[in-house]
């Protein structure tokens, strides 16, 4: 379901199953409930830094661990951006962010540019930021792009596992806020095709 830049998708397999609302053009309200605590924290951080309104329900199997939620919520999340930029004509395209938090600095930049890639670089000291595991950050972001179509280059650094993660996930929603404006009437793409 589709209306303009609105949209709810679902995903079901043997290990999750999630329901997303995403509005792009929205105020940055937000319902999250992953059961991953830190997991919901960061989802409520970009939803308010990008302005988008965002529903996640999650049942996962977080008895086994936060992997499956984690990759899963990514990959339904990017399908949501994909579906809700529709055929991207008028937006900026590309976007980027430098955000602070405290001894941590994050730059993040997108492409929304039909081809997934993503760069990240940043270090994690500890195994488990609350109750999710930090090797599972990258691989948020890499199942958020494979999906959405984007690519994704993130660069942080900082002392503290929960500074650093938090401002990337500000700053890719401030750089996805940039990116997905609507400001002219052009397909950003020589090759007539994004």
């Amino acid at each position: 379901m589709t209306d303009d830049r609105i949209v709810t998708l679902s995903r079901k397999t043997n290990e999750t199953d999630i329901e997303i609302t995403l509005n792009i053009d929205g105020n940055g309200r937000s319902n999250i409930d992953t059961g991953l605590k830190f997991f919901d924290h960061m989802l409520t951080s970009f939803s308010k830094h990008g302005f988008f309104d965002l529903d996640v329900k999650v049942i996962g199997d977080i008895e086994v661990d936060d992997h499956h939620t984690i990759e899963d919520t990514g990959l339904l999340l990017g399908e949501c951006f994909k579906e809700a930029l529709g055929n991207k004509v008028g937006i900026n395209r590309m976007g980027y962010s430098i955000v602070p938090m405290d001894e941590s600095l994050a730059t993040v930049a997108v492409d929304i540019s039909g081809r997934n890639y993503t760069v990240f670089k940043a270090d994690f000291e500890y195994q488990y930021i609350g109750d999710v595991n930090s090797q599972n950050i990258k691989h948020f972001f890499e199942s958020f792009a494979n999906t959405s179509l984007m690519n994704i280059n993130i660069k942080c650094e900082g002392e503290n596992d929960h500074h650093i993660c938090e401002a990337i996930f500000k700053s890719l929603a401030r750089a996805l806020n940039s990116a997905t404006k609507i400001t002219h009437d052009q397909l950003l793409s020589t090759k007539g095709k994004l």
